[in-house]
């Protein structure tokens, strides 16, 4: 069966998005040394490995089935998020789907090089092929990723105030300064804005920023239209709470997922620097400096929880099992999701006003049979 241009033409966006994020040399030589030094590290850790592993083979069930459904619960937020801001647009979607495409476009992410940006990509074609307008869906995911971002700043935010003195709260302090100088400069912007003469000065400098770069205009233009489209996603300020809460509650939900994995370990949980250990274990997650950040989220987390009372064999059990459900038996679940919705022959979609959250007509809303069919 032919393609359908429509869909040629999408597959050829995604093919060149895939192609522009495709590592260098450089990307590959930081991410061999990063897994040869993990290497190197276990070797010399081995004793604390065969504690971790020894913890891992006495893991309670029970308390194992909580954190799988914790994980669970994560990922059907994290898919909520773009759902709800769909439907604000007026374009019913079911919750069962997004949170496939979503299992599937996580996969993708955390198993190719430069995999977020290809994933989004992917997920902007699987949008515009079940009939989203592509600047609705370019609006969607750039507002699900910002919302994502202010979840997780959140949470580091209540780690910070949870954590009191104890531990890496030293280390941490910059942090906070950091996320403090970032609201004031956001303060004073936002102040700024409402002057008429600061509002031309800013309008000015994009203008002529715009006209010495080609390249920069096309992202101003691009830009602009996003905008627009994520401001008409959600008038008003309330409507934002319900996509906001279920973008916090996907960090919460993996949060308790580490949770519920040390107390399946018969590990102590170290209350007061979980929260914080797991926020910013996400931080160097999200640069995928190694395909699915494998080595660097492990190390991180594990040293974190060290450092906050944990002894070594079983900071490594719960960064390791943490792993297995929320990355490694994510993998084979999403990427035969993505085969088959990657594959799957495209449909026409049937007008405006008439879809359901199925893509097709509801019976009382098909058009009426001319006479004589």
């Amino acid at each position: 069966m032919p393609e359908r241009p429509e869909s040629a033409a999408a597959g050829r966006e995604e093919w060149e998005a895939r192609r522009r994020v495709r590592p260098g040399p450089l990307w590959w030589l930081g991410a061999g040394l990063l897994v040869g030094a993990a290497v190197l590290v276990a070797v010399w850790r081995r004793h604390e490995f065969a504690q971790a592993f020894n913890l891992i083979s006495r893991v309670r069930v029970p308390q194992l089935a909580v954190a799988v459904a914790c994980e669970a619960l994560s990922l059907v937020c994290f898919a909520a998020v773009p759902r709800r801001l769909l439907l604000a647009s007026g374009v019913r979607w079911s919750l069962r789907r997004m949170t496939a495409i979503a299992v599937a476009a996580n996969a993708v992410a955390g198993a190719l090089p430069g995999g977020a940006a290809f994933a989004t990509a992917w997920v902007y074609r699987q949008l515009s092929r079940r009939g989203v307008e592509p600047m609705l869906a370019a609006a969607v995911l750039v507002v699900a990723g910002a919302l994502s971002a202010l979840g997780l700043a959140i949470l580091i935010v209540s780690g910070l105030l949870t954590v009191g003195t104890a531990g890496a709260a030293a280390v941490v302090r910059p942090l906070a300064g950091i996320l403090a100088l970032a609201l004031v400069i956001g303060l004073v912007v936002f102040s700024l804005s409402r002057f008429a003469g600061f509002r031309t000065i800013v309008r000015r400098t994009w203008v002529r920023a715009g006209e010495r770069f080609r390249q920069l205009r096309r992202a101003q233009t691009l830009l602009v239209r996003v905008v627009e489209q994520a401001r008409n996603l959600q008038p008003g300020f309330r409507p934002w709470l319900r996509p906001a809460a279920y973008a916090l509650l996907n960090w919460v939900f993996d949060a308790a997922c580490l949770t519920a994995c040390l107390w399946a370990l018969d590990i102590g949980v170290p209350w007061r620097g979980i929260l914080l250990a797991y926020a910013l274990t996400q931080i160097p997650g999200s640069l995928r400096l190694t395909p699915g950040s494998i080595g660097v989220v492990e190390a991180s987390l594990s040293a974190l929880l060290v450092l906050y009372g944990l002894s070594p064999g079983a900071a490594i059990a719960g960064a390791l099992l943490y792993r297995a459900i929320s990355y490694w038996a994510l993998q084979p679940v999403g990427w035969a999701i993505w085969i088959r919705l990657t594959f799957q022959a495209d449909r026409p979609s049937p007008p405006p006003g008439l879809r359901t959250d199925h893509g097709t007509p509801r019976p009382d809303q098909r058009p009426p049979h001319e006479p004589g069919t």
